[in-house]
């Protein structure tokens, strides 16, 4: 028996801003099928990486893109 839930979190999915310079170069964020952060699960540090990310899309970074996380680490 499967002990996952059918149903996905925010583990199963990343928001992903790619750098417009470095290929390569990207900042990602767990979040949920429609790209939503919880902001409060987030380190000090990655919050603020994340709402920098989002203050220069256009600038330095692309839009951002919801991607299925890898294999499951648990």
């Amino acid at each position: 028996m499967n002990s996952r839930s059918a149903i996905p979190t925010c583990d199963d999915y990343e928001l992903r801003f790619e750098s417009l310079f470095q290929s390569g170069r990207a900042l990602a964020f767990p979040c949920d099928a429609q790209g939503g952060v919880r902001l409060d699960a987030l380190s000090e540090r990655a919050r603020q990486n994340y709402l920098f990310a989002r203050a220069v899309v256009g600038r330095d970074y692309a839009s951002p893109v919801v991607l299925r996380s890898g294999p499951s680490r648990a």
